[in-house]
């Protein structure tokens, strides 16, 4: 199978590295291009992230040579791939603007920023959850006057924690959610050695975090009406952001009041282990075999343990138990990094080209 040829923007900070830990081995996927800011343009990607390598392991030796382009000149960075993903730092402002001209230049933008997620006909995708939201695409395409060209984004790194068990239980109709995310310092782009004021400390705000964890869910439930994705009503989210002293993980504590409460426990753990989506049907190579899985243990998911299950890919829930105040309360675990970030674009990517987009 010939692959894809992907160019990465933003290649050079920790979601960028990320991208290109996770294609350095993919069956579908190659880096072919990197773009970053003009203080990296001429360096080998090598030189770029010299005593800035965040990951564990060593830069992939595929990519250690590739000369880093402009991120602004986009003619330069999409000669010779087929797509783009994104992770750019810049200002949302910038990042919209930039995202929409390498789309224009007809090129596929599948980006992990938050610039877009509130774009009307822009797919905010869990694939898993709402693969059908890229039905939108062609009323977008439509509007950039494109044919190839599009932008699809995936969803915040906070909300994937407690999302995905308010999907597998859809049909008991859950109205109200009060969730508390308990997020990896990692998902400010951070290791404890640029940050190490974390270490042993707790921080009560992570700006803009709660709106995100709030109001995205409700658009990844949405529908499409009219050339728009036009968010759901329901459940009414409320949501505290803490920032943590751990490397890689998000944890949530959550809480949720049921329309039709089915009352027995094992009928919603049934519901967790038994949820899939379109990526296992179609086989995706990012797609965990098992999507969601339930834990027993009173201790369990800790992100020490769990973290990375299904090659961090996967979400782990447990303690769900009866609450005196709404029907249930449960804990999840999802890594912020892998499933949150990059290796959801890439799952989302992985989709888009099974159903013929890329």
């Amino acid at each position: 199978m010939k692959k894809l040829k992907v160019g990465v923007l933003g290649g050079t900070g920790m979601v960028g590295q990320r991208f290109i830990q996770i294609l350095e081995n993919h069956p579908w996927f190659e880096v072919a291009q990197i773009a970053a800011s003009k203080r990296s343009e001429g360096k080998t990607y090598a030189e770029a992230v010299e005593g800035r390598w965040k990951l564990d392991g060593e830069v992939p030796a595929s990519v250690r040579n590739i000369v880093i382009k402009d991120i602004n000149d986009i003619s330069a960075v999409t000669e010779n791939v087929d797509f783009v993903l994104s992770a750019v730092n810049m200002s949302k402002d910038e990042i919209k603007k930039i995202e929409e001209d390498y789309a224009r230049a007809e090129v596929p933008v599948v980006s992990n920023n938050s610039a877009h997620r509130w774009t009307p006909d822009v797919p905010m995708i869990v694939p898993e959850i709402n693969p059908e939201h890229t039905d939108i695409i062609p009323y977008q395409k439509k509007r950039l006057g494109t044919t190839r060209g599009f932008i699809a984004v995936k969803p915040n790194c906070s909300i994937q924690s407690y999302t995905p068990a308010l999907a597998a239980w859809k049909e008991f109709e859950p109205y109200e959610v009060v969730a508390t995310t308990y997020q990896a310092i990692s998902g400010a782009g951070k290791t404890f050695a640029d940050w190490p004021e974390m270490i042993g400390n707790v921080i009560p705000c992570i700006s803009c975090e709660e709106e995100k964890s709030e109001k995205e869910p409700l658009r990844i439930f949405g529908t499409i009406e009219d050339g728009v994705i036009v968010p759901a009503k329901s459940p009414v989210i409320t949501s505290q952001c803490i920032r943590i002293p751990v490397l890689y993980g998000h944890t949530a504590a959550a809480f949720v009041k049921f329309r039709n409460n089915p009352e027995d426990k094992q009928v919603l753990i049934d519901r967790l282990r038994e949820f899939t989506g379109v990526p296992q049907k179609l086989g995706l190579p990012s797609a965990p075999e098992h999507f969601i899985q339930y834990m027993e243990e009173d201790n369990r998911p800790q992100v020490a343990l769990d973290v990375n299950y299904a090659g961090g890919m996967g979400v782990s829930i447990g303690r769900l138990r009866p609450d005196t105040v709404y029907d249930w309360k449960f804990v999840g675990l999802s890594h912020n990094t892998l499933r949150g970030a990059a290796g959801g674009a890439v799952e989302c990517a992985e989709l888009l080209h099974a159903q013929g987009y890329i």
